[in-house]
């Protein structure tokens, strides 16, 4: 059995973990089995599955500039302590740059992958791009969720090489094939029955441009007085998110479920999903709503590689709240299924499973 070292920042039900554990869940356990190093012991939404599924999981300290040397060391400890494994496959970006040397010193195949197309803002956006530039150089392989994401951590120049892959956010599109008893309990139970329901999923953090989200539905429900807002995810600005609540007097209309593990059910018992994005990588939770059939209104930052299908409609985020509510009530709203279009792109787990399990074990024997 091939075991794979997984890099992440937590456990948490963010897009790259989310991305990992749907390849993880889709893989033949008998020919390889993942292991995690993650960051942070206070995310541990997988931790359990991630277990009962066969994998190790090891902590290791923040990377903090400061702790530099404690941090290699913790590295080339470990690698020293577990030599059954080949393949290092990091989510992380800048601070890979810090131990990629130690694994290579270690003879282990070493993949970078990219979720992202920004670091946000500030003096830590410029440390993190300083940090991250070495790894075009540094990683024998270069995975991407989308084309802007690999241009945008690598470098156009650096996509044209042999050793550039382009890895879909994939899905298992079966859990979200619409179940209608599943859609009115979910709704009784949010008590949302009665409500045209636009639903939200992702991280309480700046990316996911919340603010916009909520003066959106300000302005949507001044012309669909029956419509609720979910907003599915838990993070940094949760405070600050449920105060704009307040401000904007939209307690008795949004609804926020923190992170939750039954996203399938909950995207059945909405009837379009917004999605207005400062930036993205490729995000799979848009993926998920079109294969629960959803009309999906994007930020236009977002890339085209996640419009699978007709259901997503991008509109501009520089536009302001008022024009994206003009364009969504002027739109069809109706849901249809687009599981073939998901499938035939390339976005089903199991062909992405299979084709990054032949990678690995092609790599490993390198």
């Amino acid at each position: 059995m091939l075991r794979v070292l997984q890099v992440l920042g937590g456990l948490n039900r963010g897009g790259a973990e989310t991305m990992v554990m749907n390849l993880y869940r889709a893989l033949n356990h008998r020919n390889i089995q993942f292991d995690f190093i993650i960051h942070s012991n206070t995310q541990n939404d997988y931790r359990d599955e991630i277990e009962n599924l066969g994998g190790q999981i090891y902590v290791f300290d923040s990377f903090k500039g400061y702790n530099f040397i404690n941090y290699r060391k913790q590295w080339s400890d470990f690698l020293n302590n577990h030599q059954e494994y080949k393949v290092v496959h990091s989510h992380v970006r800048s601070y890979a740059s810090v131990f990629f040397p130690i694994v290579k010193e270690h003879n282990l195949k070493t993949i970078v992958h990219s979720h992202s197309t920004s670091n946000g803002t500030g003096l830590k956006s410029i440390v993190k791009r300083c940090l991250q530039y070495p790894l075009r150089y540094q990683a024998d392989y270069l995975f991407a969720c989308s084309q802007i994401a690999g241009e945008w951590l690598y470098g156009e120049e650096a996509t044209k090489g042999k050793n550039y892959f382009i890895l879909n956010n994939a899905i298992n599109t079966r859990k979200y094939k619409i179940d209608m008893a599943t859609r009115l309990r979910v709704r009784e139970q949010l008590g949302i029955k009665n409500n045209f329901v636009f639903g939200h999923v992702g991280r309480l953090h700046e990316a996911k441009n919340h603010m916009f989200l909520l003066e959106l539905f300000k302005s949507i429900i001044k012309q669909k007085p029956e419509s609720k807002l979910v907003i599915v995810g838990d993070g940094e600005l949760r405070e600050e998110i449920e105060n704009k609540i307040v401000a904007l007097e939209l307690q008795k209309d949004v609804i926020m479920t923190g992170s939750r593990s039954d996203v399938p059910e909950l995207l059945m018992a909405f009837d379009a999903f917004l999605f207005p994005s400062k930036w993205e990588g490729l995000p799979v939770t848009v993926v998920e709503a079109q294969a629960a059939e959803l009309p999906c209104f994007v930020s236009d930052t977002v890339t085209k590689e996640v419009g699978i299908s007709d259901l997503v409609h991008y509109l501009p985020i520089d536009k302001g709240a008022a024009c994206w509510c003009d364009a969504i009530m002027k739109s069809d709203l109706n849901k249809h299924d687009v599981q073939k279009e998901i499938i035939e792109a390339g976005f089903d787990v199991q062909e992405t499973a299979q084709w990054l399990t032949d990678f690995y074990m092609r790599i490993a024997n390198e």
